[in-house]
Order: structure tokens, then sequence, then C-alpha cells
């Protein structure tokens, strides 16, 4: 292995332990009450209303999977289900005003950079920054 090789798996290891260093899954679960999966669930219906196989698509899961977690959800009055006008067949998932506080919650939580991200120098933030933005999109998932 060359030095670009070397260079890239130690940098590869860097970010992939500085993300994984903090549970931030169990701590999302911790403070919000609910597993990782319904929040994730209540975070895809953030932007939008989602029909169920669109949420089971948003999720990487099947239809029965995500029909469950649903069910759970609308249990806990943190969705409601409710037929689409156009295809009597759809249901159409949306967040109540409880589960949209959650999913803001769980957001915030997953967007807060983990404290060695954090202690960088500006400057070292802002390299940082342009040196990541030269990834394309579509390379980040």
């Amino acid at each position: 292995m060359g030095a670009h090789e070397d260079d890239l798996t130690f940098v590869w290891g860097r970010i992939r332990a500085l993300v994984l260093a903090k549970d931030i899954r169990n701590e999302v679960a911790e403070q919000l009450g609910l597993s990782f999966a319904k929040t994730r669930a209540l975070r895809r219906l953030l932007h939008r209303p989602l029909a169920m196989r669109e949420l089971a698509e948003e999720m990487s899961t099947d239809k029965p999977y995500a029909t469950l977690i649903v069910d759970q959800l609308e249990e806990l009055g943190l969705v409601t289900r409710t037929i689409s006008p156009e295809d009597r067949r759809r249901r159409i998932v949306t967040l109540t005003d409880t589960g949209r506080v959650i999913a803001e919650r769980a957001d915030e939580i997953l967007n807060r950079p983990p404290a060695g991200l954090a202690g960088l120098a500006p400057g070292d933030v802002a390299e940082l920054r342009r040196i990541l933005g030269t990834i394309p999109p579509g390379e980040l998932g």
C-alpha cells in the first residue's frame, strides 16, 4: 500500500471513529423514549406526509415493518393515517404536533457535532468543510 492509500485509510478511519465513537442512536432513544427506528420514521415525515409505501422506501425497509412502526406511532399519538383522496387504497402518514416536536428534537441531537469535531479551530473546520465540499453529493448517501 502506498502513502496515498495509507493516508486515505487513516482519514477514513478517523472520520468513522469520530462518527461512531458516540452511540448517537442510543442517545436519541434514551432522550426521546422511543426506539431509533421510530424516531427515524418520524424524521422522514418532517418535510411532508408520505404514503406507507414511500415511508417504507425512505426507511429502506419493507412495507410490513413500516406498517408495524406506524401502528405503534399512531398508538402513541405521534402520527395519523388517512386515506389518500386520489387513491383510496393508499394510506397517508402525517405527523401530529407532538410527533413533529419529537422528530425535530431527534434532528437536533443527530445534527449536533461530536466534541472531537467541535473542538477544532475555526480555520481547520473551514478547511475541512472546503475539502469535504469537493466530494460529490451522490457519494455521501
